[in-house]
């Protein structure tokens, strides 16, 4: 996470439509990815939210994401010849999530999820910082009669997430029925918007597609519904995605570390004749990759962060990913790529140098801890 940005840096980052909501509850704004956010809010903090999210219900403003449509016949046959996983495993009104890799190195360029409307229709929600580099990829592979729209700031998402969730929506007579990533049309008050059942916490949870200019009056139609629900920033975001071993691209993704590193194999179809990045990551999986992402549980005190080194004896086997302290374990995890020789089973016990500090830690397989809703 980034530190509080200056007032002259500020002038030069995006802004949410939301901002004025957040600057009246108290928020602590931040730079991510080019756009200004909140980070934390004032009266409740970190655990408080983190909290709210896994007992009751929270709502983030993730309006920083990138919103990318692809159109024109055959859009769907394009991207799927483009991007790592098959959409021809779903069907309209449904979402999938998916990579763009190099396609001479195979690593990721970016995460992402596909929202399949119709043949010739796609939705793209890539992540703030990578949005203009997916689109450059994709305009410059599109044939003739597809065109792709950079949408990025036409819409605001808000994600409603927590066990609570389906009943805030319900309360607005929005729809919560349909299946985990899938999607619905809906009105809000006149407002059109696009009820999705995904997120980013692991928790039952939604997120909202509003046009930009409505997105005020659907965040205060949430905030005056019951049940109350909390308004929660990015850095509870983090922690809750860490505790479900959910990769942040930047850290546990990148153009550096491919899918097959990341143990995110079951994002490619690797059937498909043809996505970016293909030949490299069919020969990575062949051979076994070097390193590979895994799961670390700290034993006793201290808080893994990333680019901390992880130890098996005298000898670095790996580097911390993505570390936090999380709230519902009450110690602290982390991801972390550790290379693949020799084999170290869950359960292992390594170090992580925190403070210059060798602190044990154990092997294990994410999610450190498991939702109370799906």
């Amino acid at each position: 996470m980034t530190d509080v940005t200056t007032d002259a840096a500020a002038t030069r980052l995006r802004r949410s439509p939301l901002r004025q909501r957040h600057t009246a509850l108290g928020a602590k704004l931040a730079p991510f990815g080019g756009w200004e956010m909140p980070l934390e809010y004032a009266g409740g903090g970190v655990l408080r939210e983190h909290t709210a999210v896994r007992t009751d219900v929270g709502v983030f403003d993730v309006s920083h994401l990138g919103k990318v449509r692809v159109t024109g016949p055959a859009a769907v046959s394009f991207v799927n010849a483009c991007l790592s996983n098959d959409l021809d495993r779903i069907g309209p009104g449904q979402a999938q999530y998916t990579l763009c890799c190099d396609d001479a190195t195979g690593g990721v360029v970016d995460d992402l999820i596909a929202y399949r409307y119709a043949d010739d229709h796609v939705f793209l929600i890539p992540n703030a910082a990578n949005t203009a580099e997916v689109v450059r990829r994709l305009r410059a592979a599109a044939p003739a009669g597809v065109t792709v729209t950079d949408e990025h700031e036409a819409y605001a998402v808000l994600a409603v997430q927590g066990p609570r969730s389906a009943e805030l929506l319900g309360a607005l007579g929005l729809p919560t029925g349909h299946g985990y990533m899938s999607f619905s049309p809906a009105s809000l008050d006149g407002v059109e918007l696009t009820v999705c059942r995904t997120g980013y916490t692991g928790e039952l949870g939604y997120e909202l597609v509003v046009p930009a200019s409505d997105a005020v009056r659907v965040w205060d139609a949430l905030f005056a519904a019951e049940p109350a629900p909390r308004a929660c920033g990015l850095a509870a975001r983090d922690t809750l995605r860490t505790e479900m071993g959910y990769p942040l691209h930047g850290q546990d993704l990148s153009p550096e570390i491919s899918p097959v590193q990341a143990r995110a194999g079951w994002a490619v179809g690797w059937d498909k004749p043809a996505f970016w990045g293909r030949d490299a990551l069919l020969a990575e999986k062949a051979a076994g990759p070097a390193r590979t992402l895994r799961g670390l549980e700290v034993v006793g005190r201290g808080i893994p962060r990333p680019g901390m080194a992880v130890y098996h004896g005298d000898t670095q086997v790996g580097r911390v990913t993505s570390g936090t302290f999380s709230p519902t374990r009450k110690q602290g995890i982390a991801l972390a790529l550790i290379d693949t020789t020799p084999a170290r089973p869950d359960g292992t016990e390594l170090h992580i140098d925190i403070r210059d500090r060798r602190t044990p830690a154990r092997l294990t397989r994410p999610p450190f801890v498991h939702p109370s809703v799906r």
